[in-house]
């Protein structure tokens, strides 16, 4: 049924969450694949910029840390996984990945804003679930 997967994963709870439901769909179906997609929505700092080890567009080793622990569940979960850490803008960026990789599902937690937050910030998952040519689950 699903035979790729889109992980969302920011290092949240509600990634870990997310990162359980996304397994276990995977598990359940022989052949399916795991990408986790970490996405730093910001620019890296001057002093990354200007730190020699750094070439201009990586991402710092501290970032990709904080998505160890969904990998490491994947990880142990032994579905076929690929993790892929990208700068941009969260919501389009994801829903770019999700069309442009023709995934079959996109796994993504709710941060749990109330209506007044949701309106004036608006949600990643709210807009990958307008925007994505798949299916999304919101886990909770």
């Amino acid at each position: 049924m699903f035979q790729h997967i889109l992980l969302a994963a920011d290092g949240s709870q509600h990634a870990l969450r997310a990162c359980e439901k996304a397994v276990y769909i995977a598990e359940k179906t022989p052949g399916c694949r795991i990408t986790i997609i970490h996405v730093v929505d910001d620019l890296p700092t001057r002093t990354d910029v200007m730190d020699e080890a750094m070439r201009p567009r990586d991402i710092p080793e501290h970032r990709r840390e904080r998505v160890k622990p969904v990998v490491e569940a994947v990880e142990q979960s032994g579905v076929t996984y690929e993790v892929k850490h990208v700068f941009g803008e969260p919501g389009p960026t994801i829903v770019r990945e999700a069309n442009d990789e023709k995934v079959d599902l996109v796994v993504i937690g709710s941060r749990g804003l109330n209506q007044f937050q949701q309106m004036v910030l608006g949600s990643v998952s709210h807009k990958v679930a307008k925007r994505a040519e798949c299916p999304v689950m919101i886990v909770k």
